[in-house]
């Protein structure tokens, strides 16, 4: 074998270029059962984002149910989620563009089952004793007020609606009991969201389709309900963060509920959108259930009566949409090596088998970065996680002395967390040379209720020390160089990425990704689902206007010496346009190296082939100009503002 190639840190050729990537890459989501059949979601970038509907047969054969130009994708919360159901082969789904719900036959084109008008609908179940549909819905019926949520009844044959729960902010996991007669569900109201406290109501349906008897079983204001489902034998489970921890809870009558099997560990996600999974039946008596700790995800089977939890071991360090029939199983999983896949599991035989992935890769594993799982001190004595991927290219070495660029990733949400997913983005970093930092900083989900509490109030305060903090415990540790860190997020991440370069000048470069530099702005204008969540992470608002202006990273620019590119969907609803182009004037007038990539057609995230593949190669190109080092491809340039070299 030829010795590596000794070159700099950012230079080294690469098979995993962005071309690769949103050639060979697709979105996958929504997996559920329909009988023998297998349905999910793909998202493809090539198709412009469409969002299809396929199906799995027994035979193997993937077939193509929703056809050009359907897009089935909510637009309810924005972040949408649940925009189907199947049940024998009959469709129900929602068309991103007009946001009308439909319905199709087996071997028919799709038909409008709601008329046009200003209704959004998510979360579907099938109440087959009244020829319905229950379902959230959202109305944007009246401009000079905030949108109604709701929980409606949808005729399957004309598609009528009719309200059935109605008063509260927001409402989701409307779930029918195995017999029809008892429907649950979850309410919240402002300012709270789903992850802070909701609660679990319960009501009897009466022969005309009607609620009587409505109750609330569970939650409160600062309890985090989640996940209703029945057992197949009509027993009420949810998930619970009561404890300190998501755990799984099942509901009894005058009785004081406790966890099924309290374990330090989180059985759920947080609930930025419809129809997650992470526990379903196999039978009356065993869950099979995901949960993570330290950063990884776990599957195994939980006995209930015995209150025995037997790990199954199997190779995914991630683990999502969990569905079961019996004891046939599927899930979207993927490791620290594979991208995810939808996987068929028989526990039956404990046999796996990859249905799809969403990367069709043939590229040598010595091209791939593995992550180690990282502690690391932080402010006021405590401790953060993050998970450190290493320059890996089995082509070059480095030359002594020399230490690579690093490139720190702030997540979403904030209300989010790093997984050790397999990621052909973050690869393409590392195999150039670059090291890669996916920090899980205070307010991360997945290490209980109080490290996710750490950020109430602090917002642009615990986050950033908690990124910077993990920057320079790796240059510390010389791993990486200290004077060539560089940050990048997106939304809620993005806004850490411009807290932490205004604020403190540990990074010489950033990458925000729609993100928030005007903390008034967005708590004056954002959408409903998210106008109130600011009261919990900065403060009230106008009351607390004061401490929202000390943490805008535009109100203080003058602090601000790095270059920044800003990257922007024009359509954005939740972070609008405006937010990058204020940073962006004041730093063209400050005089600061700075870029600005705007995209027509996209919104809270980029959907688009093309669109994915710029921004990912304009980052490199700016980090290239300002850390002065050559790609060893040809990238199209990006116009830097006040650059010279």
């Amino acid at each position: 074998m030829p010795s590596p190639t000794i070159a700099p840190f950012g230079s080294w050729k690469s098979p995993i270029t962005s071309d690769l990537i949103v050639a060979q890459s697709i979105g996958l989501g929504g997996v559920v059962f329909d009988n023998n059949d297998i349905y999910w979601l793909e998202g493809r970038p090539q198709e412009k984002g469409r969002s299809v509907l396929v199906k799995y047969s027994p035979d193997g054969q993937i077939t193509e149910i929703t056809p050009q130009p359907f897009n089935v994708r909510t637009r309810v919360h924005e972040y949408g989620g649940g925009s189907f159901l199947v049940n024998d082969g009959v469709v129900y789904f929602v068309n991103f563009q007009d946001q009308r719900l439909y319905q199709k036959l087996p071997n028919e084109d799709p038909k409008a089952l709601t008329p046009e008008n200003q209704l959004r609908y998510a979360d579907f179940v099938l109440d087959v004793a009244n020829n319905r549909l229950i379902s959230v819905c959202e109305d944007h019926s009246h401009a000079d007020q905030e949108c109604e949520n709701k929980i409606v009844a949808i005729d399957i044959n004309t598609g009528a609606i009719t309200p059935l729960i109605e008063g509260d902010d927001f409402y989701s996991s409307p779930r029918l009991s195995p017999d029809g007669k008892q429907l649950a569900w979850i309410s919240w109201n402002h300012p709270n969201m789903p992850w802070d406290g909701t609660k679990l109501w319960l009501g009897n349906i009466e022969s005309n389709g009607s609620l009587k008897d409505i109750q609330c079983i569970a939650g409160y204001i600062d309890e985090s309900i989640n996940e209703p489902k029945w057992s197949p034998g009509g027993q009420l489970y949810y998930v619970s963060d009561q404890s300190g921890w998501a755990n799984l809870y099942c509901y009894q009558s005058n009785a004081n509920n406790a966890p099924i099997f309290p374990l330090t560990a989180e059985f759920s996600y947080p609930h930025w959108v419809f129809g997650l999974s992470t526990y379903t039946f196999t039978s009356e008596q065993e869950i099979l259930c995901t949960y993570t700790q330290d950063g990884r995800w776990y599957l195994g089977t939980l006995n209930i009566p015995d209150k025995q939890l037997s790990i199954l071991e199997l190779p995914y360090s991630n683990i999502a949409s969990l569905r079961s029939q019996d004891k046939n199983v599927v899930f979207l999983g993927s490791s620290t090596i594979e991208p995810t896949s939808v996987v068929y599991l028989d526990l039956n035989l404990s046999q796996t088998k990859v249905l799809k992935t969403s990367s069709n890769i043939d590229v040598d594993s010595g091209y791939f970065s593995e992550p180690e799982f990282i502690e690391f001190p932080t402010e006021k004595g405590l401790t953060a996680y993050a998970w450190y991927y290493a320059p890996k290219n089995k082509d070059y070495s480095f030359s002594n002395g020399e230490l690579p660029p690093l490139l720190v990733k702030s997540h979403g949400g904030p209300t989010a967390a790093a997984t050790p997913s397999f990621s052909l983005k973050i690869q393409y970093w590392t195999s150039r040379g670059f090291g890669y930092l996916d920090v899980n900083y205070g307010g991360s989900t997945g290490f209980g209720k109080a490290y996710r509490q750490r950020l109430d109030k602090n917002w642009g305060v615990v986050d950033v020390n908690d990124c910077i903090n993990g920057a320079k415990y790796l240059a510390a540790q010389g791993k990486v160089d200290g004077d060539r860190l560089a940050i990048s997020g997106g939304s809620a991440g993005g806004y850490t990425t411009l807290a932490a370069l205004t604020f403190d000048d540990t990074f010489k470069a950033g990458a925000s990704y729609y993100g928030v530099s005007d903390l008034e702005s967005l708590a004056k204008d954002t959408h409903k689902f998210e106008s109130r969540y600011l009261d919990r992470l900065i403060g009230k608002y106008p009351e607390e206007k004061e401490i929202y202006e000390q943490r805008s990273p535009i109100n203080y620019t003058d602090k601000l010496s790095c270059p920044v590119i800003f990257f922007q969907g024009l359509e954005d609803k939740v972070v609008p346009p405006n937010q990058a182009e204020m940073m962006l004037y004041t730093l063209k007038n400050k005089g600061i190296p700075v870029a600005y990539v705007p995209f027509e057609g996209e919104q809270h995230g980029f959907r688009q082939a093309d669109n994915i593949k710029y921004a990912l190669d304009g980052e490199f190109y700016f980090y290239s100009r300002i850390f002065n080092f050559t790609p060893a491809e040809s990238l199209q340039p990006i116009s830097i503002l006040n650059y010279d070299s």
